[in-house]
């Protein structure tokens, strides 16, 4: 049991990292240079950055090679080749919270407005599919994955807009 958290934790780090710093790192320049789709509505939206994307990106792959070298029993478990993995999981994750993005703007919905569990699952869906060509989490820890993610999102969220790092609590 203990060493199925830890794989879990191992699995989750590159995900949950890379998208809590694209959000905290973010800013400046959006990736979509403000431009709009063939409907007339933002692509992404201001809230997606270069700057997120990238800080996002490597912060998540760099959490992944500290992993790899503090724990390298407990990756291969997961991958021979855990850095491209955590790669992918990041690229995921962000890619994951970007396709959410698109498809609230697609919906009118406005940059803060929360759906329940798009918001909260976006990022690790886009990272288990991204993730899933070194690795293909079994049914058990995919309902984990979500369930923590369900909870962990909520609480890290309401601190993230109490610390005035976001501006909804979720």
């Amino acid at each position: 049991m203990e060493d199925a958290i830890i794989k879990l934790i191992v699995y989750l780090a590159p995900m949950y990292v890379a998208n809590s710093s694209a959000m905290v790192f973010g800013g400046k320049t959006p990736i979509d240079f403000g431009k709009t789709f063939f409907d007339g509505k933002p692509i992404f939206g201001k809230g997606k950055t270069f700057k997120g994307v990238i800080f996002g990106l490597l912060a998540g792959t760099l959490v992944a090679y500290i992993i790899s070298i503090a724990f390298p029993k407990t990756t291969m478990l997961l991958s021979p080749d855990y850095l491209l993995l955590g790669f992918f999981l990041s690229l995921g994750a962000i890619i994951g919270d970007m396709v959410a993005s698109f498809f609230k703007r697609r919906n009118e919905l406005q940059e803060g407005k929360e759906v329940l569990f798009l918001d909260q699952l976006d990022f690790v869906i886009g990272g288990m599919f991204f993730g899933s060509v070194l690795y293909i989490p079994e049914f058990y820890e995919i309902l984990a994955v979500g369930l923590l993610t369900l909870v962990a999102h909520r609480l890290s969220n309401y601190v993230a807009f109490k610390m005035k790092l976001k501006k909804v609590p979720w």
